[in-house]
């Protein structure tokens, strides 16, 4: 058995997008040239981080958000996906911890589709 902390989510300077894993075997992977924006909210012990590009939007829903949404802003997230709920016990103290992702697609203001 494994003894190594779970990652829900990887940095590489050298990537061109990211990759959002929504369900084991399910991803999509978002250019960065239609990044537009990442904002955080904190309410009730609960970390929400919003990732906007031009065609989708992502809402991760964790603790210890901040190092994932400094990675996004510098560009350098590569992947993002939710944590078991088999391995959140083992993740250490402070490090982020994804709980849930929904990506939803912007067709238009009035249409909206979501994948989780």
């Amino acid at each position: 058995m494994s003894t190594k902390s779970p990652e829900c989510w990887a940095i590489d300077p050298q990537v061109d997008g990211l990759r959002v894993e929504t369900s084991p075997g399910c991803a999509i992977t978002l250019p960065f040239n239609q990044f537009a924006f990442a904002e955080s909210t904190i309410d009730d012990k609960k970390q929400r981080l919003k990732i906007v590009f031009a065609t989708h939007e992502i809402l991760i829903e964790g603790q210890n958000l901040r190092r994932i949404e400094i990675a996004m802003q510098k560009r350098e997230l590569a992947c993002v996906a939710k944590v078991s709920t088999n391995y959140q016990p083992l993740v250490n103290q402070g490090q982020p911890v994804i709980l849930k992702i929904v990506v939803t697609e912007a067709r238009s203001p009035d249409k909206k589709s979501s994948f989780e």
